[in-house]
């Protein structure tokens, strides 16, 4: 292992904090071997305070009053050698969400559709073909960063972030796709949204979702949507 050039790459991250970085890429393997990693430093009795997973690092906060940062990367170097990720092993649970994509709620599908000639239902059938991986959590409590996107649903964010987007519009932007779990602004484009809650403090669930998870859109009629607690509020540019 080592601490430049070749990956991984173990970066020290602030006084209490060491960084693994397995790519400088969004991928799948980097993101299974951050999970992979994220398990063995759980199970192991080193002194960690935190570990936060991302797309293809794992930032590890250990308490500096029990471990060297020498001593944390000697045993870092260790479990990487352990290091074995199962290809078919999806690592996380399964979630699916339905979906409604209607124009009233997917302010930017039809942009979408005209950017890549596509018709609403190639986007629909792209966007719901297959389960999409949780690379990534934060900007809001709750928000998935998801991919990979096909080609022809990669779409730019946009130029001016709205002001307001409702919770549960659901969004793609460059290779990402995910789900505004609150109200909030943001700039990615909205095609559709779901009545499914992500941020629901009050029971205690932070994350409707963990980094590793796959999350299946499932297309929804209007009046399911509406059934299931969906609001048509429009989005606040």
């Amino acid at each position: 292992m080592t601490d430049e050039g070749e990956f991984p790459r173990l970066l020290n991250a602030g006084a209490d904090a060491l960084m693994v970085q397995f790519s400088d890429v969004i991928s799948l393997p980097a993101n299974q071997q951050v999970i992979a990693l994220q398990q063995l430093l759980q199970q192991s009795a080193l002194p960690i305070t935190d570990l936060v997973p991302a797309y293809s690092t794992l930032l590890i906060y250990y308490d500096v009053t029990q471990l060297s940062e020498t001593v944390l990367r000697e045993s870092v170097n260790d479990l990487l050698t352990e290091l074995i990720v199962d290809d078919t092993d999806e690592q996380g649970q399964l979630h699916t969400v339905e979906v409604y994509y209607g124009d009233e709620v997917g302010a930017d599908i039809q942009r979408v559709m005209q950017q890549h000639g596509l018709s609403k239902n190639d986007v629909i059938e792209r966007h719901t073909a297959a389960p999409f991986r949780v690379f990534a959590l934060g900007f809001a409590p709750g928000f998935g960063y998801m991919g990979i996107l096909p080609d022809d649903l990669v779409t730019p964010r946009l130029q001016r972030p709205r002001e307001k987007i409702p919770a549960g519009s659901v969004a793609i932007a460059e290779q990402q796709t995910s789900i505004y779990p609150v109200d909030s602004p943001g700039g990615w484009n909205i095609i559709g949204r779901t009545a499914t809650p992500l941020y629901q403090p009050e029971q205690g669930i932070l994350s409707a979702f963990n980094v590793g998870d796959q999350v299946q859109f499932k297309a929804i009629s209007k009046a399911a949507f509406l059934e299931a607690g969906g609001s048509l509020e429009a989005l606040n540019d």
